[in-house]
């Protein structure tokens, strides 16, 4: 694969959130939550993909997309924070760093 920058910290970041969101989503299943967990983690999963799906095409809007999954990924984070639960705690700690990957190829 020869893209135009090294997003491969970035995509390994967005697979493990789409895997930690993924994985907290199916364990909040039928659980009530006070926040949007699990909604978030749905929104954030399908990001991720996306996000993938750009850096891999080496798309002129890398930079934009990024950005947006930055902030869905900190929303999850935030939410996700709120519960105990340890997939919840593993999915913010993904949700984290993935946006910190993508802050660096947002700016």
């Amino acid at each position: 694969m020869s893209l135009t920058r090294d997003y491969s910290s970035c995509i390994e970041a967005c697979q493990q959130c789409f895997i930690d969101c993924q994985n907290c989503l199916v364990e909040m299943a039928g659980k009530k939550s006070m926040n949007s967990c699990p909604k978030c983690c749905l929104e954030c999963a399908e990001a991720c993909l996306i996000c993938i799906r750009f850096m891999v095409a080496d798309s002129a809007f890398v930079k934009k997309y990024c950005g947006i999954c930055a902030e869905i990924c900190e929303w999850c984070a935030e939410q996700c924070q709120q519960h105990d639960h340890e997939h919840c705690k593993k999915c913010a700690e993904s949700c984290i760093k993935c946006a910190q990957e993508c802050r660096r190829h947002a700016a």
